[in-house]
C-alpha cells in the first residue's frame, strides 16, 4: 500500500498518523469524563458514550495503518 513512497513521505505520514492518534485518544476521553458528568440527561451520556466509542474505533484504524507502515 506504501510501497510508492518515499523514506521522507512514510516519516511525514507517520508524524500526521502519531498525531491523529493523540488526538483521537484526547477527543475520547474528554467525551468519557463529560460522560461521567451527566447526571440527569440519559440521552446526551449515551450520545457521549456514543461519541467515545466512535474515537475508539479511529483511534484502532490509525494504529492499524500506522503498523503497516512501519512494517513496509
Amino acid at each position: 500500500m506504501f510501497d510508492g513512497m518515499t523514506n521522507d513521505e512514510k516519516s511525514k505520514l507517520e508524524e500526521v498518523l502519531k498525531s491523529s492518534i493523540e488526538t483521537e485518544e484526547d477527543l475520547m476521553r474528554a467525551y468519557l469524563i463529560s460522560a461521567e458528568r451527566v447526571q440527569d440527561d440519559d440521552e446526551l451520556k449515551e450520545r457521549l458514550e456514543n461519541f467515545a466509542q466512535g474515537n475508539a474505533k479511529r483511534t484502532k484504524q490509525l494504529i492499524d495503518e500506522l503498523n503497516e507502515l512501519k512494517e513496509e
